[in-house]
């Protein structure tokens, strides 16, 4: 079993910065893949990054590419969501996900995910 807790989380201006962690308990991360996934009010929740149980494979949203960094270190069972010149679109309770299935890709799917947490908190004003 896999606990997730997403901290990190809070208020910023457009084009500020904020970086995402989760911890982890049970399996170590070297066997998970893991991903944050976001859902804004109204709206479904959505991928956006992921990165594979080898840390060697990363996948990103089109919207986030170039602005967000997915990371994981193993040693302390944490995995990282760097958000860079956030936008007020950015606005959504990220959660922190894990899959223990050890696949060659990042998934992007709500379903192919095992393990979530209860989310944190983004709200980016202009």
């Amino acid at each position: 079993q896999v606990q997730l807790a997403e901290s990190g989380g809070g208020l910023v201006q457009a084009g500020g910065s904020l970086r995402l962690a989760c911890a982890a308990s049970g399996p170590t991360l070297r066997a998970l893949a893991m991903a944050w996934f976001r859902q804004a009010p109204g709206e479904e929740r959505e991928f956006v990054a992921g990165i594979s149980w080898t840390g060697g494979l990363t996948n990103y949203a089109d919207s986030v590419k170039g602005r967000f960094t997915i990371s994981k270190d193993n040693e302390i069972n944490t995995a990282y969501l760097q958000m860079d010149s956030l936008k007020v679109d950015d606005t959504a309770v990220y959660y922190c996900a894990a899959d223990p299935q050890r696949v060659w890709y990042v998934r992007t799917q709500n379903d192919e995910y095992d393990y979530w947490g209860r989310g944190t908190q983004v709200t980016v004003s202009s």
